[in-house]
């Protein structure tokens, strides 16, 4: 069974003032399989964000579904959509770390909700924090960290409860090219300990090195989908 599935799905905004219809994704037809590394790539406003918002539970689709697990989560409750996106990590295009708040501040409440709740949850802020190089950062706010660091930050939030599934949204995006070889490296040894990955991303280089699943969005629309594929890749 595939982890994910998508069935004919679409998303739809209407823009202000002339309430016309923008079709930000549209006719989606797609699986994924559990333990894959899945790159979605495309010009900016090809509908990579949205897609990543649609199968993480965090945006409804216009139409069409999103199966989870066999589970069709777009007809669920927000509860029980709730509930599903707590299996996830997540690292958004921009940055959501709270400058008025210590790195461990910003990432207690992810550690609350895992295992051990609050009891166990700054040792396990130290671990994820380890795992990205950045074990000595706690008690920093993220003004006095670089991009990159708070990117590593970002990303250790996004596996702190041990995700089954890692969504990135351009995580490498305007960073020196040693820092995102390094979070690559990373990401790839995750996924062969079994979390799947699925990760919007323009790092052209770094995509044709790592010569996996490469999905590409054109206005909306899937025109690519190759195994071991490079950059722009259509068959």
């Amino acid at each position: 069974m595939p982890q994910f599935c998508l069935k004919h799905v679409g998303k739809d905004y209407r823009t202000e003032p002339d309430k016309r219809v923008l079709h930000a994704v549209r006719e989606i037809d797609l699986t994924i399989e559990r333990g894959e590394f899945v790159f979605i790539t495309g010009s900016s406003g090809a509908g990579k964000t949205t897609l990543l918002q649609m199968l993480s539970c965090n945006l409804q689709p216009t139409c069409g579904s999103v199966y989870f697990d066999g589970v069709n989560v777009t007809a669920l409750s927000p509860r029980r959509q709730d509930h599903i996106r707590l299996t996830f990590g997540y690292v958004p295009q921009l940055s959501s770390l709270i400058r008025k708040r210590t790195v461990g501040e910003n990432l207690l409440p992810v550690a609350a909700l895992g295992p051990g709740r609050n009891a166990q949850a700054p040792a396990r802020i130290r671990k994820a924090l380890g795992l990205v190089g950045m074990s000595d950062v706690m008690d920093c706010y993220p003004a006095e960290l670089s991009m990159g660091q708070c990117r590593r930050v970002e990303l250790a939030r996004a596996i702190l409860n041990n995700p089954q599934v890692l969504f990135l949204d351009e995580l490498t995006a305007n960073l020196d090219e040693d820092t995102a070889w390094d979070m690559f490296l990373f990401l790839d040894e995750l996924n062969r300990l079994g979390t799947t990955v699925i990760m919007a991303s323009h790092a052209k280089r770094f995509i044709n090195l790592m010569r996996r699943r490469v999905i590409t969005l054109v206005d909306g629309r899937i025109l690519g989908d190759v195994q071991r594929g490079r950059y722009g890749d259509l068959i």
